[in-house]
């Protein structure tokens, strides 16, 4: 069978496409090599969605699967795309469960947390390392533990870890974070967090589990050592594109219209993995929105 649309990624913005496929009655598969819900599922406080004052990343994610779930979108799970073969009025998307035809695709693939690439953070991964405080942080109950970071995935998680350990190092680069002021202001206000700024990490070194950090000032090159049990690493997101050809910037994010059409006809993107100048539920909302309008008037457009 050929699809009208196959939506790669099940975060808001893959779900919100579904649901708008869906709605205008397009014949829509959506693929999820993990967890439907995307980054939100680890996070743990959403307070900035409209509609819910406060929610867990997890709840909403849900909420979202139950909508698009409603209106009879198909979930397959567990399956990563490897390529797309663009043939014109159709496309074989091709996975690790076989190709897949389609008229449209919508690529909503998200991404993925940047590594540091320091010496020991591949060694101690899962040891100490982690890219995710919601998932790991009870293993460091009463502990000490190092946020490397300064935009809001680093300042909301360094403040969710103080539920837990009993202080925690924010490593920033820079002299100001990035994150928003609201999440400033409740990470300088909280007594288990302190900051070190002007800072980057050299080295995460220990025995069988993580022990400590080689930190270098940025501005004097001094080195010095700091002792946490664990290292939660927040330093950017890389996106999850590389199994497609279409138009990128220099940091692989897909370039993409207003109506989220790329350099490829037929081929949509939503929400982080293009290039955005905001990466946030919402926004990754609306792009899902408009890229299965978009892909429902492309397809009209092939009928005709």
């Amino acid at each position: 069978m050929v699809y009208d649309v196959v939506i790669i990624g099940g975060g808001p913005a893959g779900l919100t496409a579904g649901i708008y496929a869906k709605r205008a009655m397009l014949d829509a598969v959506l693929l999820e090599g993990k967890g439907v819900g995307g980054q939100i599922i680890v996070t743990d406080l959403v307070e900035n969605f409209p509609g819910f004052l406060e929610i867990s990343g997890a709840e909403l994610a849900a909420k979202f699967e139950e909508h698009a779930q409603k209106f009879g979108l198909e979930f397959r799970n567990m399956v990563d795309v490897t390529a797309i073969d663009d043939k014109g009025d159709t496309k074989l998307v091709k996975t690790t469960e076989g190709d897949i035809e389609t008229k449209a695709v919508i690529i909503a693939s998200g991404t993925t947390p940047r590594k540091l690439g320091v010496k020991g953070e591949l060694e101690f991964t899962g040891r100490g390392v982690s890219y995710c405080a919601t998932c790991d942080g009870f293993f460091f109950r009463d502990k000490v533990a190092v946020v490397v970071g300064g935009g809001d995935s680093a300042i909301t998680e360094a403040i969710f870890l103080t539920k837990m350990v009993k202080k925690v190092y924010v490593i920033h680069r820079r002299d100001e974070l990035r994150a928003e002021k609201i999440n400033q202001e409740k990470a300088f206000a909280n007594p288990k967090i302190k900051f070190v700024c002007d800072s980057v990490v050299e080295e995460i070194a220990g025995s069988n589990v993580v022990e400590k950090v080689i930190l270098r000032k940025v501005s004097t090159d001094e080195i010095s050592e700091l002792k946490t049990d664990g290292v939660f690493i927040y330093v950017g997101l890389d996106p999850n594109t590389g199994f497609t050809d279409v138009e990128k910037d220099d940091w692989g994010f897909i370039i993409a219209s207003q109506r989220m059409e790329t350099s490829a006809g037929g081929i949509f993107a939503a929400g982080d993995c293009r290039n955005t100048p905001l990466r946030q539920i919402a926004t990754a909302v609306g792009d899902g929105a408009i890229a299965a309008v978009s892909a429902g008037k492309y397809i009209e457009e092939l009928t005709k």
